[in-house]
């Protein structure tokens, strides 16, 4: 039996570069803002993923995780007009490019028993940002007529962890 390899351009020099990012031991929002930098010098094309994979799905927001090992995962999202993620936060840093369209990401602020919005953001094509908990409560939508690609880098392993989200939150929003 032949095993086939497929070989995705640039991950492995964003893998690497992460890699000796995270061998630092900085803070998580050090770590995410380091990352960030990388990324944005690094940035692959949509052609990272198949034509398959960049269809995305009708139904919903589909995540395809391109690497994972301790500290560290890479994952693409292919967003069809419309979907959206639910409010939430996440296990560990993240950094996130887009590589296709544009993401709407609302950001907001846990106050007691509800969430205060505090920013909204139109994330486009080629550009990159990067957090760390706490304070990391968004949610993130395609409200756009074409298809959004974004590849995101966590510092956490979701080969072990089947999530980035580390809480979801269903409270009013004021």
């Amino acid at each position: 039996m032949e095993t086939t390899v497929i070989t995705r351009p640039g991950l492995m020099e964003l893998v690497e570069g992460t890699r000796g990012l995270v061998a630092k031991s900085m803070s998580p929002r050090e770590t995410a803002f380091a990352v960030a930098d990388l990324l944005r010098e690094r940035l692959p094309a949509p052609g990272i993923l198949t034509e398959e994979e960049r269809a995305g799905d009708p139904d919903r927001y589909v995540t395809h995780v391109l690497h994972t090992e301790a500290d560290l995962s890479v994952v693409a999202i292919v967003w069809r007009p419309g979907q959206e993620t639910v409010i939430h936060d996440h296990v560990a840093w993240c950094v996130f490019g887009v590589l296709q369209g544009v993401e709407y990401e609302t950001l907001y602020r846990l106050d007691g028993d509800h969430l205060t919005e505090i920013g909204r953001t139109a994330n486009r094509t080629g550009e990159v940002s990067g957090f760390a908990p706490p304070g990391d409560i968004h949610r993130v939508r395609n409200i756009g007529d074409g298809t959004a690609i974004s590849l995101h880098i966590y510092g956490a392993d979701l080969g072990d962890t089947p999530t980035s989200v580390r809480r979801v939150y269903d409270l009013p929003v004021r």
